[in-house]
């Protein structure tokens, strides 16, 4: 099972600490493997300098120490009719989760849960943990 976080279930877990979030992660390496695409990076990244300058080393060290597979997200999507999602930015995790062929997408984030598609399965970190 491969299994693909979004930035706010990270940010969670690392900045704030959660342990239900650090849960998630444990649950994901018992059963499968963490994928980690090339954007989400990047928000991580931007999230935590901007907002949290202070976890910048956390951040750093859970890169160092997390096991993961690393997917490319293209700067530029094509046009595609795979979905449909508001933010552009959403788009991108999206995308980048159908290409890589992931079975599981976990995040928090509510405009997911309007996408009607057959893969991955779209779970919050609650849903995981209960399914899975």
């Amino acid at each position: 099972m491969r299994v693909m976080l979004d930035t706010n279930i990270l940010i969670s877990a690392i900045v704030f600490n959660s342990k239900l979030m650090w849960n998630v992660i444990k649950r994901i390496e018992e059963k499968g493997s963490i994928v980690l695409s090339s954007y989400v990076i990047d928000e991580l990244h931007e999230v935590i300098n901007g907002k949290f300058p202070t976890k910048a080393g956390a951040l750093e060290q859970f890169l160092i120490e997390l096991p993961f597979e690393l997917i490319y997200t293209p700067k530029i999507l094509p046009n595609h009719e795979i979905f449909t999602i508001r933010d552009k930015d959403d788009e991108k995790v999206l995308y980048s989760a159908v290409i890589s062929d992931v079975d599981i997408l976990v995040t928090g984030d509510k405009d997911f849960f309007e996408i009607e598609i057959e893969r991955p399965d779209i779970v919050s970190h609650l849903e995981f943990l209960q399914k899975y």
